[in-house]
């Protein structure tokens, strides 16, 4: 969709407020609504920059620290995704009662700190401490943000505002390489400095400082954002005073709840877990894979690669949570759930062909699909979730699909090549063929969870409306 007809459907929303099935209120302004999701994007786009600056780092890393890939590999998912996804289920538990505005802005404080801090490291333990604490912060930002853009917006526009959200990934990732490249540069013409109190620095380090530093300030302005009100599938209760309010569910209720939409929930999110793998996968090992394969300096795929996530990914996220709307509209209620899964078997060709190019521009030219196809489940993905939950469950189930993609995709994404680079092949200039096997095997995987998910998804849909029936007197 573009911008002209995303601008064309605020306005039409400012005139034609759309109403809440469930209450009947109106929407918030809808020109606020996507103004708080621009200021979600700038903090999820600086979330991904603290998260991917490290894959142009690797070479210097590894010199300077005196580590492996497989080591490279832990900091560059493991290190993350631990903390990220043990503090997500508290997290996701405080964002269905507490005010969910408050736990983002907390949270870019504290990664953006851990981010800064990591430029002081001077031992590999340090580093991977570090890095654990910017899991830690980052955490609280996806249920958050989830849940409060549920509440701005109606269902029937929920794919295309997730999606939007989701653009923060890949604006995030590409600026990553290339403010990272710019700002690698700049530190090598630098070079090693001694700082007070830090004392040695190496100049790879400084650029922990210029990417973390300024996320302080966007962690001020999403303070200032308004906390939308509560919407939709909601439990209600009489008070002594007979006025009616929100009750709050009790945690067990909320398990049950899981555990009773167990099929669809495990299979869809496993097919959004596996295919994040190979995003994360990618994502992590391009860079090092075209200096090792092509000769290429950092800074020169930095700026290529940076601007094909940029400009594909963010393409991609928004189309395909468009177009998850578009075939939901068409009276597909599990559409979301084709959208993700056909995702898999699309992305697997062009997956397979880049690293196998002798050409570098040819392996771009097949970077820039595998990147756009393989980044429609960003909106997809969060958008089914949100649809199959009641409004009080929403922050921990967003937090245990944040469980299971970033253990998965995060976790296991950049290290599962590594091993294969590592222990199959031995030889760092084999990364090429690890490239060309793990991900479309991965793909595969991902796209038959998301044709099993297909039906219980549709079993859970109709067991929200049980839920919400039982509940809302």
């Amino acid at each position: 969709m573009s911008e002209i007809e995303v601008a064309a459907e605020v306005e039409e929303a400012l005139h034609n407020p759309p109403k809440d099935a469930a209450s009947e209120k109106p929407y918030p302004n809808q020109l606020y609504a996507w103004y708080v999701v621009a200021v979600f994007v700038l903090a999820y786009t600086f979330s991904f920059i603290d998260r991917q600056i490290l894959s142009l780092l690797v070479e210097p890393m590894k010199r300077d620290l005196d580590i492996s890939d497989t080591q490279i590999s832990l900091l560059l998912g493991i290190a993350f995704a631990a903390f990220y996804v043990l503090m997500g289920l508290p997290i996701g538990r405080l964002v269905d009662r507490r005010h969910r505005i408050s736990i983002v802005a907390a949270g870019v404080f504290f990664w953006s700190m851990m981010t800064a801090l990591s430029g002081t490291a001077k031992a590999y333990w340090q580093l991977f401490a570090y890095r654990m604490g910017v899991g830690i912060g980052e955490a609280a930002l996806t249920p958050s943000a989830y849940s409060i853009i549920s509440d701005y917006f109606p269902p029937n526009r929920r794919g295309l505002a997730i999606g939007f959200f989701g653009v923060g990934v890949y604006i995030g990732a590409g600026a990553a390489l290339v403010i990272g490249a710019l700002a690698i540069g700049w530190a090598n013409s630098i070079g090693d400095v001694t700082l007070p109190i830090i004392g040695h620095v190496y100049s790879w380090q400084l650029v922990f400082f210029v990417v973390g530093l300024p996320g302080i300030l966007v962690a001020l302005w999403v303070a200032s954002l308004k906390e939308p009100e509560r919407r939709g599938h909601m439990r209600r209760e009489i008070g002594a005073d007979g006025i009616e309010r929100d009750a709050e569910v009790p945690f067990g209720e909320v398990m049950a709840y899981l555990k009773k939409n167990a099929p669809a929930f495990v299979t869809m999110n496993l097919c959004f877990a596996l295919l994040a793998m190979m995003a994360y996968g990618t994502a992590a090992w391009v860079p090092t894979f075209f200096v090792r394969t092509y000769g290429w300096s950092i800074n020169d795929i930095g700026h290529f690669y940076g601007g094909i996530i940029m400009v594909f990914g963010t393409l991609g996220v928004v189309s395909g949570g468009a177009l998850g709307d578009y075939v939901c509209s068409k009276g597909y209620r599990n559409g979301r759930i084709i959208v993700m899964a056909s995702t898999g078997l699309i992305t697997m060709p062009f997956a397979i062909a880049f690293p196998l190019m002798s050409d570098p521009y040819w392996a771009l030219a097949l970077v820039a699909p595998a990147t756009f196809f393989g980044t429609f489940t960003t909106g997809v993905g969060p958008s089914a979730l949100m649809d199959m939950m009641p409004n009080q469950m929403r922050g921990f189930a967003s937090a245990c699909q944040g469980l299971m993609v970033n253990l998965i995709g995060l976790g296991l994404g950049p290290t599962a090549i590594a091993l294969v680079t590592d222990q199959v092949y031995g030889d760092d200039l084999m990364l090429k063929y690890s490239l060309a096997i793990v991900p479309p095997v991965v793909l595969g995987l991902g796209a038959i969870m998301g044709f099993l998910a297909l039906k219980p998804y549709l079993t859970s849909l109709d067991y929200l409306n049980v839920w919400s029936k039982e509940n809302e007197k």
